[in-house]
C-alpha cells in the first residue's frame, strides 16, 4: 500500500484560533494520485489539536466559549505551578479534541460533509507557527 507524508507549516494566532485546513489536505489528497484510502491530519505539539466544523464565524465563537467552560483560562493549573507558562489550560483543552483526525477518501476525494471543514484550533496563549504532520495511505 503507498504512503505518502507531507508537512503543512501554519501561522496560528493562539487563543483558540481556528484555522482551516480543508483546502490544503485536500489539494495533498489529490496531488498524491491515489484514489482510495485514508488521509491521517495531526498536528504536533501539545496545545493545538484537530477536528471538524462547520467553519463559520458563529461557530468560531462558541467553540471558544466552548473552551473556557471546559478549561477556564483563569482557574490554577498545577502545570502553571510546574512551568510558569501560564498555558495549563491550554494542554487541557487540546487534550480533550485531541491532535489527530482520520479521513476517508474515495476516487481521490475526501468524504466530508458539505458544511464539514478540517481545522486546527490553537489553544496557546500567543501566536505561533504550527507544523501539521499529513500522512495519505491508499491505492
Amino acid at each position: 500500500m503507498p504512503v505518502a507524508t507531507v508537512l503543512i507549516k501554519i501561522r496560528a494566532k493562539g487563543n483558540d484560533d481556528v484555522v482551516d485546513i480543508t483546502s490544503k489536505v485536500a489539494e495533498i489528497v489529490s496531488g498524491s494520485k491515489m484514489k482510495s484510502g485514508l488521509v491521517n491530519i495531526f498536528v504536533s505539539g501539545s496545545t493545538a489539536s484537530v477536528t471538524t466544523i462547520e467553519y463559520e464565524p458563529g461557530l468560531i465563537r462558541d467553540i471558544k466559549r466552548l473552551g473556557e467552560r471546559i478549561a477556564p483560562s483563569d482557574e490554577d493549573y498545577s502545570h502553571n505551578d510546574t512551568w510558569g507558562d501560564g498555558n495549563g489550560h491550554s494542554h487541557i483543552r487540546a487534550s480533550v479534541i485531541g491532535p489527530s483526525l482520520t479521513v476517508p477518501f474515495t476516487a481521490g476525494k475526501m468524504a466530508l460533509g458539505t458544511w464539514q471543514q478540517i481545522v486546527i484550533i490553537d489553544h496557546d496563549t500567543s501566536a505561533r507557527s504550527r507544523d501539521i504532520v499529513v500522512k495519505i495511505m491508499g491505492e
